[in-house]
């Protein structure tokens, strides 16, 4: 199953979850609508810390992914305004960037935990 995680920046919520997404065994892409120049360090720095593999992550445009491929568009909650894609969710997270570093880890155990119930969903619908 192939998710793509769409918000603003591409710097943290959707990174996140692109990485964390993969090391869950799903195929995932990330981007924005108004790429950052970076990955936030707080969002790596979480990834890390918890195994996952954080190469290869950078910012990028919608365009630069694959979206027709996806089998799930999601937004991160930013106020997207995509009318090219078709959402099917929008997470509604809030934006850890700027904020401390326990704000990412509760980012990451959010994202972690909408992924499970997808992966539950899906494997029970196979």
């Amino acid at each position: 199953m192939h998710l793509a995680f769409v918000c603003v920046g591409n710097s943290c919520r959707s990174q996140m979850a692109e990485a964390i997404a993969r090391s869950m065994g799903f195929e995932a892409s990330s981007a924005g609508t108004h790429p950052a120049s970076a990955v936030a360090e707080h969002a790596l720095t979480v990834l890390n810390a918890r195994g996952i593999n954080a190469s290869g992550l950078h910012p990028k445009g919608i365009e630069a992914v694959d979206t027709e491929s996806a089998d799930m568009i999601i937004s991160m909650g930013c106020g997207v305004s995509c009318p090219a894609l078709p959402i099917a969710e929008d997470w509604g997270l809030d934006d850890p960037v700027g904020g401390p570093l326990s704000l990412y880890e509760a980012t990451a155990d959010e994202i972690t935990r909408r992924l499970e119930a997808i992966r539950e969903a899906h494997s029970s619908s196979s």
